[in-house]
């Protein structure tokens, strides 16, 4: 066994150390740690909780990608490109690539007896996915789109039926605006469901029905679209799957028919940025929250010091060099932090739990796009989380072990 990490285990379970000044100071370096990192790790855990359930909002209602006509824009008037089975098929055959669903857009106004309000109304094909719309609804149910004949089912969000005063079963009336019409194409639709996400952008703004409506809004053929979706198994490999499908689109393009890819992320640059933002903040807390920790190591293992001043002056008098005795400090900085970072892991774990279980902590949905505090519980981070705790507390400790070199024996050994 390495003679220091056998005198530093001596120190540290060494019933004497639990009195005096010296414990109290000791104590409540090691409560610093427990704090500290528990504070860090329900900052990681909910800032990944928050990003992960902000991403997965934006993305089902727009995807992890959208091919649309090389002339279109961000705007819901859309461009209209042709069904390709073939690029279906090929976009499909991308490892990374889960599903494609067409889809086409309208902007129109809602109309009651005393409101209006400006839509977009989103046509869903007989494959669309409702995954995320089942899991965000709230009342009745999800538009039938796959029979073969075309019905006026759609689905609304809570933020439009309670502006507008309406609810499952209520008449919806639209109206739509076309090019060289003098006169609004109007629509009267049946809601048959409710859904609410908390992202008040985006709840306010889209009403889903059969993709077949939206043609013939747009005067559109069947198998004319706005574009297709292009949904991942997993959002972080949206960069890795960009260029593959810039190069698809690309040797598919003809004079009748040229496509672009954009991700989520360039449609809504502006909300991505500001979720990127919150890692500096996150960055800034877990930095404060070291040096917090480390300053009370460093403060308690001086105080350590003193107190083991004899023993110092002993182990020197007997020839053992500087960088050993500073070992042993070093490798009792380590026990004590440990002892800090179980108690941290398991405050703030508890609390993670306690949150993800009954969500007590409250948010307002209409600042944060949440009504409650998600957490999230990445096992890697965590790891790593308390990998460089350690790590960076022993690199403080080890600034007033050099304290070691100052203490000479004769003087250290008449201390009483």
């Amino acid at each position: 066994m390495d003679t220091e990490f056998f005198i530093a285990r001596k120190v540290f379970s060494n019933k004497e150390n639990k009195k005096g000044i010296a414990s109290r100071i000791v104590s409540i370096a090691v409560a610093s740690i427990s704090i500290s990192l528990a504070v860090m790790i329900l900052s990681v855990s909910v800032l990944i909780g928050f990003k992960k359930q902000i991403r997965e909002k934006v993305m089902g209602f727009g995807a992890h990608f959208q091919l649309v006509n090389y002339d279109s824009n961000y705007s819901f008037e859309t461009i209209p490109v042709g069904i390709d089975s073939t690029l279906i098929e090929k976009c499909l055959s991308l490892s990374r690539v889960k599903h494609v669903q067409l889809f086409a857009t309208k902007p129109g106004l809602v109309k009651t007896d005393n409101d209006i309000h400006g839509i977009v109304l989103k046509g869903a094909g007989k494959n669309y996915d409702w995954q995320f719309f089942s899991n965000n609804l709230i009342r009745g149910r999800i538009p039938e789109t796959t029979k073969p004949e075309r019905n006026n089912e759609v689905l609304l969000s809570e933020k439009i039926a309670r502006l507008l005063k309406l609810d499952v079963g209520d008449p919806l009336y639209c109206y739509f605006f076309n090019e060289g019409e003098s006169a609004p194409r109007s629509r009267k639709f049946d809601i048959t469901g409710i859904y609410q996400t908390r992202l008040e952008e985006f709840d306010e703004l889209f009403v889903l029905t059969d993709l077949r409506h939206v043609q013939s809004l747009n005067a559109w053929s069947n198998r004319e679209v706005s574009g297709y979706e292009i949904l991942l198994h997993d959002p972080a490999y949206i960069d890795e799957v960009y260029p593959l499908l810039r190069a698809l689109t690309l040797s598919e393009a003809n004079e009748n028919n040229m496509l672009r890819a954009y991700s989520i992320e360039a449609k809504y640059p502006m909300l991505f940025d500001w979720l990127d933002v919150l890692d500096m903040n996150v960055w800034v807390l877990l930095v404060l929250m070291l040096a917090v920790a480390g300053i009370n190591m460093v403060s308690g293992l001086l105080i350590i010091m003193i107190e083991r001043v004899r023993m110092i002056g002993i182990l020197k008098a007997l020839g053992y060099p500087d960088f050993r005795i500073r070992k042993i400090f070093v490798y009792l900085s380590a026990f004590l932090s440990g002892r800090g970072m179980v108690l941290g892991n398991i405050i703030g774990l508890a609390l993670c739990t306690l949150q993800y279980f009954t969500g007590i902590v409250k948010l307002d949905p209409v600042s944060y796009y949440l009504d409650v505090v998600p957490v999230s519980f990445p096992v890697l981070y965590f790891i790593l989380l308390n990998g460089a705790t350690l790590a960076g507390i022993l690199l403080m400790t080890l600034i007033p072990s050099l304290f070691v070199r100052k203490i000479s024996p004769v003087e250290a050994i008449q201390v009483e």
